[in-house]
């Protein structure tokens, strides 16, 4: 079988993405900057018979996220799949008029440099399988510019414009790229929002393989 890379893998959303593609077999490489809290979540998927290890790697050094994915799919075969969802980091949303073009150098790495670096490095595998699916998570501000939160909406709106590219630039090999939009915050409980509706919804974007935005809820929900 084939391997599912989740890059941004947490207690969350990754851990319900990795059980809801472990179920249909897919192996889970998990990607973060903690091996400590990888090893301790891919223990959890493995009682639950989900083939899963841990690749530390921070999404802001480019070495060594190539390297974790080159490990992962040594360790565990061709990536099929590969999810960025990192989670931003607190510093990335001052407001808009506080916010210097030195200040954007975190969030560009982040949502663009991280993901160019992950789908080269993925890309000849891809290309090798035949087929693959790329899935980018992002919040609403990637279409929906929020002034107080000034370097994520810069930064996840470029990101979008590279998801995009991809989506139409590979779909005449095979390759599916989509984007999740997910507004506000990952709520366990919500019909919409709950990390295994959202693993299920990704699950349907990788099977169904038709369009390139996606929304958890409409924005003005």
């Amino acid at each position: 079988m084939t391997t599912v890379a989740i890059i941004g893998a947490g207690t969350g959303l990754g851990a319900a993405v990795a059980r809801r593609f472990g179920r249909e077999g897919f192996d889970i490489a998990l990607v973060s900057r903690t091996q400590a809290h990888l090893d301790a979540l891919a223990s959890d998927l493995r009682g639950d018979g989900v083939n899963a290890r841990g690749f530390a790697a921070d999404v802001a050094d480019q070495a060594a996220l190539t390297a974790a994915l080159d490990a992962a799919a040594d360790a565990l075969g061709p990536i099929e799949v590969l999810q960025y969802s990192p989670l931003p980091h607190q510093d990335f949303m001052k407001p808009l008029l506080q916010t210097t073009p030195a200040d954007l150098d975190g969030p560009l790495a982040f949502s663009v440099h991280g993901p160019m670096t992950a789908v080269r490095r993925i890309l000849p595998g891809l290309r090798s399988l035949g087929r693959g699916t790329v899935l980018f998570v992002n919040g609403g501000t990637a279409v929906r510019p929020h002034a107080e939160r000034a370097g994520t909406s810069i930064a996840f709106a470029a990101e979008s414009a590279y998801a995009r590219m991809l989506h139409d630039t590979l779909a005449g090999e095979h390759i599916h790229v989509a984007q999740l939009i997910i507004p506000g915050a990952i709520t366990p409980g919500d019909p919409r929002k709950d990390p295994g509706v959202l693993a299920d919804t990704l699950w349907g974007m990788h099977q169904d393989r038709s369009g390139f935005r996606h929304f958890a809820e409409p924005l003005d929900a």
